[in-house]
């Protein structure tokens, strides 16, 4: 097959504005943080699309867009996320996590216990399709499909935190038990579970600091 090009979209911009936009940019990323304290206020769909619509945006290896979200909202599917989640969570703490483990997670104040699964509105699933699906059934390779994805779920952070609302990336171990609840085929794989809301009136976060840009990057 022939390739297609069409023109490219791209603004240039004088460098004294490219830099105000990097620094406003930067600045809002600087102000995200996670946060497991959700209100229950509602949020629009709309809100959700696009924040999923700007995922999608994501590049992919050979353009295979291997990701399906799948957006939740109905209460009694997230009480039930939930509850398998906190069991699979509570084997974790208690028997499989190693000590070093552990220990890193001691900061944060993390347990089985996953609450702003069923408070926050929205409870988003990114799947990662393993390899796709023909018409006839037969499957074929995606390419990159990790890296595809971990892009598109950063997109869809970045793009959650500029309209105003909080979320957190929850990756309970194993996932399989996702899978089975949402119903998705066998060639998709779960990859994060991602609570979407409002942050709570008195919603908290740890503590911490970020590495200086020094301890982040090289210059050659």
């Amino acid at each position: 097959m022939e390739p297609r090009f069409v023109p490219l979209r791209h603004t240039r911009r004088a460098a004294a504005e490219s830099l105000e936009r990097a620094q406003q940019f930067f600045d809002e990323l600087d102000a995200r943080r996670t946060t497991r304290h959700f209100s229950t206020e509602p949020v629009p769909r709309e809100l959700i699309e696009l924040a999923i619509r700007s995922a999608g945006t994501a590049p992919s290896g050979a353009h295979q867009q291997p990701w399906t979200f799948v957006a939740i909202s109905d209460a009694g599917l997230k009480r039930q996320l939930r509850e398998a989640a906190e069991r699979e969570e509570s084997d974790f703490y208690e028997n499989r996590a190693p000590p070093e483990w552990l220990e890193a997670l001691a900061p944060l104040g993390t347990d089985a216990q996953k609450p702003h699964l069923s408070e926050a509105p929205w409870v988003v699933v990114l799947f990662r399709q393993a390899s796709g699906v023909n018409a006839d059934g037969s499957r074929r390779t995606h390419y990159y499909s990790q890296e595809s994805c971990g892009i598109a779920a950063g997109l869809f952070i970045g793009a959650v935190h500029h309209m105003g609302l909080v979320t957190l990336t929850h990756t309970p171990n194993p996932m399989q038990f996702l899978s089975e609840l949402l119903g998705r085929p066998p060639n998709e794989r779960a990859m994060l579970v991602m609570p979407v809301g409002y942050p709570a009136a008195d919603a908290k976060v740890p503590d911490l600091k970020r590495k200086r840009l020094d301890e982040i990057s090289l210059w050659r």
